[in-house]
């Protein structure tokens, strides 16, 4: 008894090897790339060398199995039939999102924290995977998008230089357009808004409704500077003792003639927006994701930095290696610090 144990063990120990050597290259090769810090290997490729390696893992086990040869290639056919008909049942879910990822990848038309307006979502993005992209919206809630939703779908991009924010407002007849655009214009430009702009955008039967608007340069405020053009066109057109109507607002009254419909305009002071500002809290993890983008934009330039100045030091004089080693021993540890910080903040996002 004891013999066919020992015979049956070595029979099984290239299978027990093998399965001993796959676990530990794929147990390292997720850990080596998880601990990448200076982004190189995105999300997609990660994916992409695990799901690789745990193929060729599966298909390495089944050539080590103590059977005959015939026998290996049953199992290896099998598993090609596996494999195909996976591929094929879920080729309008898995594979779709695959290739809508890929694509988006290719095309680069986002990236982590910008804005963005696919369908009836509006948000910044947090995480764009292999399969699937994450958007923080305007309630603070995280919304999962299959990338094939965003491949089909038009995809609106708020540019990180800058966009139009506008509002529309409804003023009657009885007030001539000439007086309300330069009021329109004054309060785009105190709300913080650079070009100014009025539109009229259609008669109707009772008002006239206008558009105003300006280019926001500071995108991360979006919200509060629509806002805060909202509040400035109440405070000019009731300053100036127009009535804002509804379209469906009839002049016809059974009031006395000297009552309007309008508030006292009270003017808020220009830091309140930035102080109060709800972007903080709203896109908080879409914001973490941008800060981490930026420290990673630093630690590249760094390293291209000090791979500039080491081939420097080959040109140069003593007194300059010496001022080129204290620069390349500053960038080093400007890397390090770098390091940490991102560490620190990915475990913090991987808390929450």
């Amino acid at each position: 008894m004891f013999a066919l144990n020992l015979d049956t063990f070595r029979l099984y120990l290239p299978l027990l090897a093998m399965l001993a050597a796959c676990v530990a290259v794929l147990w390292v090769t997720h850990w080596l790339l998880i601990r990448r810090k200076d982004g190189a290997v995105s999300s997609i490729s990660r994916q992409l060398i695990l799901l690789s390696l745990t193929i060729v893992a599966i298909i390495l086990l089944v050539l080590t199995l103590p059977v005959g040869e015939a026998t290996k290639g049953d199992l290896l056919s099998l598993l090609g039939l596996v494999f195909t008909g996976i591929f094929a049942l879920s080729s309008t879910s898995f594979v779709s999102n695959a290739m809508a990822g890929f694509m988006l990848r290719s095309v680069k038309s986002f990236r982590h924290g910008d804005f963005v307006r696919v369908g009836e979502h509006f948000g910044r993005v947090t995480v764009s995977g292999l399969f699937h992209t994450e958007i923080q919206s305007q309630e603070r809630d995280l919304i999962t998008l299959p990338n094939l939703y965003l491949a089909t779908k038009p995809l609106t991009v708020v540019r990180s230089s800058g966009t139009f924010t506008s509002c529309e407002v409804s003023i009657g007849y009885d007030v001539a357009w000439h007086k309300v655009e330069p009021l329109l214009k004054l309060a785009t430009q105190e709300a913080g808004l650079d070009e100014p702009f009025v539109q009229i955008l259609s008669l109707g039967d009772f008002s006239i409704v206008y558009k105003t608007g300006g280019i926001c340069s500071d995108i991360s405020q979006l919200l509060t500077q629509r806002t805060r053009l909202k509040k400035a066109v109440l405070d000019q057109l009731h300053a100036a003792g127009i009535e804002i109507v509804s379209p469906h607002f009839m002049n016809q009254r059974q009031l006395p003639a000297e009552q309007v419909f309008r508030a006292v305009p009270t003017y808020a002071n220009s830091e309140e927006g930035s102080r109060g500002s709800p972007e903080a809290k709203i896109f908080d993890k879409a914001e973490k994701v941008v800060k981490i983008r930026i420290l990673l934009d630093d630690v590249t330039r760094l390293k291209t930095t000090i791979s500039a100045y080491t081939l420097s030091l080959e040109s140069a004089d003593n007194e300059q290696q010496a001022q080129i080693n204290l620069a390349i021993q500053e960038a080093s540890e400007r890397i390090k610090s770098l390091e940490n910080i991102i560490d620190k903040a990915r475990e913090n996002q991987q808390k929450e």
